[in-house]
């Protein structure tokens, strides 16, 4: 892949990378999150919110990987016996369904069950990296620093759910990390809109302070 710096349209001010250097990062685009019957819904969510997004995430994969651009799927997993599920964790909280149990689509958040695997339409395939974290940040008890200083990647687009929790934690791990973070507003979502408004406001707020957000459209056309 030819070194190029590209610069995009962004606030509080343009993003610029190289795309060799660089990775999309897709959050927890899990059934049990966006499909109904999985965990998210039995929280009471309205998932169709989730499922909105879909497209625009395809359209932004299909462009990556056209561009031969390193791709990063994570899932938020638990081991089947959950050591590595804290119980307060577990038992935070009163839904219907908990972290192990049983549901429509195999345990809840189980790695290996059904609803833990990633939607069809954002599939992940050969060469792209998939990691199963224990928590809410893609850097906690997982290998991925490793993973991508290997390659070393200095630039991550994110995109997935949920934008207040997952992406957000992502974001500011990897902002801690010393990454340039772009948060694509159009491919994030969350069950609730308000959040999704202020997570947006607080990642570019006090000239990126966690770093730059921008609809996938700019993007999009620069890697094209």
């Amino acid at each position: 892949m030819p070194s190029t710096n590209l610069t995009i349209p962004a606030t509080p001010f343009p993003f610029t990378f190289e795309l060799a250097l660089a990775a999309l990062v897709i959050i927890d685009m899990q059934r049990d999150f966006v499909e109904p019957g999985g965990f998210g819904e039995t929280l009471g969510n309205d998932v169709s919110l989730l499922t909105a997004i879909v497209p625009a995430c395809q359209r932004m994969l299909a462009a990556w990987r056209a561009a031969g651009g390193l791709v990063v799927h994570t899932r938020e997993s638990h081991k089947p016996d959950l050591s590595d599920c804290p119980p307060a964790k577990r038992e935070r909280g009163n839904p219907s369904l908990r972290i192990g149990d049983d549901g429509p689509m195999g345990r809840i958040l189980v790695s290996g069950e059904p609803g833990n695997q990633i939607i069809p339409e954002l599939a992940p395939i050969a060469g792209e990296i998939v990691i199963d974290k224990p928590g809410k940040g893609m850097f906690y008890g997982t290998d991925l620093q490793v993973q991508l200083q290997a390659r070393s990647i200095r630039y991550l687009v994110f995109m997935g759910v949920t934008t207040e929790v997952c992406v957000q934690t992502s974001m500011r791990e990897a902002n801690d990390r010393g990454y340039d973070g772009l948060l694509l507003t159009d491919c994030t979502e969350s069950y609730f809109p308000a959040f999704k408004a202020a997570t947006i406001e607080m990642v570019h707020a006090q000239g990126a302070i966690v770093g730059w957000t921008s609809e996938s459209t700019p993007l999009l056309n620069a890697i094209s």
